[in-house]
């Protein structure tokens, strides 16, 4: 290939270089690639940023090792969950890789991401461990969370991953108190709050907001609108569902959500905008294969038709596939092999998973108070529990 190609109208993907893939590269070129996202981005109170979105052929077979590993973990994590292994609620995110990856691939590790329940792949993006991963989604103690946290609890501070929330929105004030601790600090990093469009009506996110722009927080709001809170269509509780412009005064971008370049092109321009001038909104147009969480079938408030008609047409991880095959960047049996390499480092991790304990009973009282209880054991059999405070 020609060390610079202008592609167009091919839809995205780059990935960031985490540390959970082992896998052999299928190329490993640097030479530059311009592509142009699959469809314009959409702006409110800001130009909004060139379609042309730089890449490399070796980020582009990472973003599709990093999009299929999430979409093998997210399976996997449905089959534990109905063989009862995993417990409680559990969210997935399979079709909405394509943000994680995206934006993980325009950032660092020094800026910070929070976000809401579905929170599997956002921790793996973040450079976090399949055997953590499946761990914690087991309550084993040798979890992301020390098996105390859950599906819903992820958390990885070493990489400024501040978690997974179950209170539906609350983590944006939180997100919105972290931008301000870094401008506080003079630092030239941004905090992404992502939530759903499912919450993008509650209260405190524009009280958040609100002092954000006051302020001039490097605080970036991302609705992940897959367009059904648990099974309630957006239209059917946002009277404005034009989620970017939900800002009223604070700039906003909607971006197509499944095409990883036009996510990370997005994501870039956004953290250059909250550094220098406050708070921006990004709707993330993306689609959630799976329920609203494991109790809900997902086929009761949409057709079969219409789930199918995203994956056939929009799903991220073929995006990729086809701007591989299309410019001779792999093979198909190459990406077979890549997936099939995949299977096995997710099956293996769950082998790994399964042999950690669950947490000790007397867990239960750590990580309570910042002091600790003091916790004794009584009873015939020693099982009985009593905390006090010291």
């Amino acid at each position: 290939m020609a060390a610079a190609a202008l592609l167009r109208r091919i839809p995205a993907a780059r990935a960031p270089a985490t540390a959970f893939m082992a896998a052999r590269p299928i190329s490993d070129s640097t030479a530059a690639l311009t592509i142009e996202t699959s469809v314009p981005f959409t702006s409110h109170l800001v130009d909004p940023p060139s379609r042309d979105v730089t890449t490399t052929p070796a980020e582009l077979v990472t973003f599709f090792r990093d999009m299929s590993l999430m979409r093998r973990m997210e399976i996997a994590a449905d089959s534990l969950y109905k063989a009862k292994l995993i417990r409680g609620f559990c969210h997935l995110y399979d079709g909405q890789e394509a943000v994680a990856v995206g934006m993980e691939a325009a950032i660092t590790r020094s800026d910070s991401i929070i976000t809401a329940y579905r929170d599997h792949c956002t921790y793996l993006a973040r450079g976090g461990d399949l055997v953590s991963a499946f761990s914690e989604l087991m309550g084993r103690e040798g979890g992301c969370s020390r098996g105390k946290g859950g599906s819903m609890h992820f958390y990885k501070k070493d990489a400024n991953f501040y978690g997974g929330h179950g209170i539906v929105g609350a983590q944006v004030p939180l997100g919105c108190g972290l931008a301000f601790a870094q401008k506080y600090k003079k630092e030239d990093t941004a905090t992404f709050a992502l939530y759903g469009d499912g919450a993008a009506n509650q209260g405190q996110l524009f009280e958040a907001l609100n002092i954000s722009a006051l302020w001039k927080l490097p605080a970036i709001l991302v609705c992940e609108n897959n367009h059904y809170g648990m099974g309630t269509a957006e239209w059917r509780a946002a009277k404005s569902p034009a989620y970017y412009k939900r800002g009223d005064y604070v700039p906003g971008l909607k971006v197509d959500g499944m095409d990883v370049l036009a996510v990370k092109q997005a994501c870039k321009f956004a953290k250059d905008h909250a550094v220098a001038n406050g708070p921006i909104v990004l709707e993330m147009d993306t689609y959630r294969y799976h329920g609203h969480s494991m109790s809900d079938p997902g086929s009761t408030y949409r057709t079969r038709d219409e789930i199918s008609g995203v994956r056939q047409e929009r799903d991220p991880i073929e995006r990729v596939r086809k701007l591989l095959l299309t410019h001779d960047l792999a093979t198909a049996a190459e990406l077979k092999d890549m997936e099939k390499e995949i299977r096995k480092q997710v099956d293996d991790a769950i082998a790994k998973a399964k042999e950690s304990s669950m947490p000790d009973t007397s867990e239960l009282f750590t990580n309570v108070y910042k002091k600790g209880f003091g916790v004794e054991s009584f009873g015939p059999d020693r099982k009985e529990l009593r905390a006090s405070l010291p």
